[in-house]
């Protein structure tokens, strides 16, 4: 069963275009969003983009860096940069009716993106965020560690 309090996204970004899911139901429904999900229980946030992105769109990813996390009363949500890797996107037909490349221009300018997955496109195009660190703990697994790099001499 799916932890509701913990989620993640991810934001594909290949040949100026963004890989956007519409989405079919609750707030979202008729909206284009950066596809993610709930983590299921004992999955990490990493590979719980990879398994959304994978059901959600038909698309194999590697997820990049962390460039943004939401945190609100009930829950908190990761979001990724991820690097496609293979796959025909197309429609689960049950969370989203479409899937789709659009350029990511248009999606910042687009009514149907929601004003979050606006943010985490920017985001995204920002080229900033958190890599990926050597990092093993054995008695909390999984278990990751993202910092910048970019500081260390």
């Amino acid at each position: 069963m799916s932890d509701y309090t913990k989620s993640v996204a991810g934001v594909v970004i290949r040949g100026g275009k963004v890989l956007l899911a519409r989405h079919t139901y609750g707030r979202g429904a008729g909206k284009l969003i950066c596809p993610g999900g709930y983590i299921e229980p004992g999955e990490s946030p990493e590979a719980a983009v990879v398994r959304e992105y994978r059901e959600e769109t038909g698309v194999e990813v590697r997820p990049k860096e962390l460039i943004a996390v939401r945190f609100n009363n009930r829950d908190w949500y990761m979001v990724f940069r991820a690097e496609y890797v293979s796959g025909t996107p197309a429609s689960d037909h049950n969370e989203n009716s479409e899937v789709v490349w659009l350029e990511t221009e248009k999606a910042l300018e687009d009514e149907t993106v929601p004003y979050l997955s606006k943010e985490i496109i920017r985001a995204a195009l920002s080229g900033g965020g958190l890599s990926l660190a050597e990092y093993d703990d054995k008695e909390r697994a999984p278990a990751s560690l993202y910092r910048s790099f970019q500081d260390i001499r």
